[in-house]
């Protein structure tokens, strides 16, 4: 059997998984497919892309990276789908623009504002980045169980990390008239976070009838600083992967 290109696996390895969790970086991989199972193994590793097979009950989860930012996870989700996936639950991590919502907090996302070009090319503007409404139940009602500390809401979600996050500190120091005071504008429009995929997760996904949720851990406050503290994100990814391992069971039941 054939593998599908980027990805490099193929129908027969999934065994008809129907639930991809896909956080962007490699290295989150298997800490998320061994939470779910010890025996996960990994299926293949191909640029950004690397997949782990999974068995939560009697049903196989793959958990696949997507890399960074919305091109690259168009490519896995519309490979996914071929393959016969139809969940998608984004796990990353995020910068806070709300004073309220601090370092280790969890933001479960609702719909994304579009600041990225992919999701451009499966439906215009006018078209929503919403995700599914049950998979986000789901999370909500499981975070609450949990006792985690999290938010429900919109992410700006923007396909540069620098300029279109309104960051300075970067090579120029320069941002795009476009995007100067941008970021106080989604502050006053009540907008969580800054991220870089769920937007075009959100549209590809409603727009060939697929389903997607997104989660993601708090790694910075930028009213408070710009800069990430590292020693931070193990504490989000713990309670990010917490929180989809007690999830999927009730995530593949939707």
């Amino acid at each position: 059997m054939v593998n599908i290109y980027h990805l490099n696996i193929n129908k027969k390895q999934i065994k008809n998984a129907k639930l991809a969790i896909i956080p962007g970086d490699p290295a989150r991989v298997p800490k998320i497919a061994l939470a779910l199972d010890r025996n996960s193994v990994e299926l293949a590793f191909n640029r950004e892309y690397r997949t782990y097979l999974s068995k939560v009950g009697n049903a196989y989860i793959l958990t696949t990276s997507t890399g960074i930012g919305g091109p690259s996870a168009t490519i896995a989700i519309e490979e996914l789908a071929y393959l016969g996936v139809e969940k998608f639950l984004r796990v990353g991590t995020t910068g806070s623009i709300q004073k309220g919502l601090k370092v280790g907090d969890i933001v479960i996302t609702t719909a994304a504002v579009r600041l990225d070009g992919a999701s451009a090319h499966y439906a215009p503007l006018e078209y929503p980045a919403v995700a599914d409404f049950y998979i986000t139940r789901v999370l909500v009602d499981t975070a609450e169980k949990l006792k985690l500390n999290f938010k429900v809401g919109i992410t700006a979600s923007s396909d540069t990390f620098y300029p279109g996050q309104e960051r300075y500190d970067s090579f120029s120091g320069y941002v795009i008239r476009r995007f100067q005071g941008s970021m106080k504008e989604w502050q006053k429009l009540n907008v969580l976070n800054y991220e870089m995929e769920s937007s075009a997760v959100f549209t590809i996904c409603s727009a060939l009838g697929l389903k997607a949720g997104c989660v993601a851990g708090v790694v910075v406050n930028r009213t408070d600083a710009e800069r990430i503290d590292h020693f931070v994100v193990s504490r989000c990814e713990e309670n990010t992967i917490n929180l989809v391992k007690e999830s999927v069971t009730k995530i593949l039941a939707l």
